[in-house]
């Protein structure tokens, strides 16, 4: 019953990938850099509230 249960979300699992394999596409030049530019943003605000905090903390607890 349980080896049922597991085959059948095992199958679901591999029919619902290749569905999305189909649908995806390598993106062009303009939405890589569009991607890259965004990533990257991302990071530098996430280390920027990262050294705020760590900074916060060290001025508020010597």
């Amino acid at each position: 019953m349980i080896l049922s249960s597991y085959w059948i979300r095992f199958k679901r699992f591999i029919n619902e990938s290749i569905r999305v394999l189909k649908v995806t596409r390598k993106p062009n030049a303009l939405e890589f850099k569009t991607i890259v530019k965004v990533s990257g943003l991302g990071i530098i605000i996430i280390g920027l509230i990262g050294f705020v905090i760590t900074m916060a903390k060290q001025l508020i607890f010597p």
